[in-house]
This record gives C-alpha cells, structure tokens and sequence, in this order.
C-alpha cells in the first residue's frame, strides 16, 4: 500500500518559486498565465494504515499547516 501526499502552498501566500517558473516558460514562448510548486511525499507503507493515520503524520511532521495545504491519494 502507498499513500501520495501532495503539498501546495497556500493560494494567498507568493509562491517566488512558482513565479519563476511561469516567467521562464513565457519566456520561452509558452502560454503560461502562472505556477505554483509544490512537492509530492510517496509513503510505502510496509502494514495496512488508514487516511486517518497518514493525516495525523502530515499534521505533526510533514506539513506546515499555516503556509502549506495538502491532499492524500490512497493507492494499493
């Protein structure tokens, strides 16, 4: 079993990283209006664990909740 976590910063924080990489695709001449990034955690859980669980790992230590969401796919 596995579970993808993906984490975004927030919508209303600048994203500089984001910023730059949407500037430097219009540079190059691609219809980018704008990006943000993120990063993706793949957990291969070596027992059965449910979402319950996995959100409790992303609220003590994977996550910084006050710039940071995230959504998890469950995957088996």
């Amino acid at each position: 079993m596995k579970a993808v976590i993906h984490i975004m910063p927030h919508s209303t924080l600048l994203d500089p990283q984001g910023r730059a990489i949407a500037l430097a695709l219009q540079e190059q001449g691609y219809p980018v209006a704008d990006a943000r990034q993120g990063k993706r955690i793949e957990l291969h859980l070596s027992q059965p664990c449910d979402k319950a669980t996995i959100e409790t790992m992303c609220q003590e230590l994977l996550v910084n909740g006050v710039i940071e969401s995230y959504h998890i796919d469950m995957v088996d």
